[in-house]
């Protein structure tokens, strides 16, 4: 198993704003993330429809101690505060493709 590692997420969404957050993966499962369409819904306000392709230059390694790791994911869970990516990854169903 990878070593977790801390994140920071940040992405510009233009004049709608950004958004922000920290959380906790392994690296392989950030990096299997990457260049995949990431889909946020109405993050920033009704009709807003935040999506767009993940790129590694919206994702920071923050440099913590795997004891300060370790107290963040107990206190927290793999989310610590704001967006993870992680969880918005868009899944193109098996059924969406059937109707083109």
């Amino acid at each position: 198993m990878d070593k977790n590692i801390l994140w920071k997420f940040k992405w510009d969404c233009g004049r709608e704003g950004y958004l922000k957050g920290l959380f906790i993966a392994p690296k392989s499962e950030v990096e299997s993330i990457v260049g995949k369409e990431i889909y946020f819904g109405e993050a920033l306000g009704k009709h807003s429809e935040i999506f767009g392709e993940l790129e590694s230059s919206d994702l920071e390694q923050v440099d913590a101690s795997d004891g300060l790791i370790k107290e963040l994911e107990e206190l927290f869970g793999t989310t610590v505060s704001g967006y993870n990516p992680l969880e918005y990854v868009y899944e193109e169903d098996e059924d969406d493709e059937d109707d083109e």
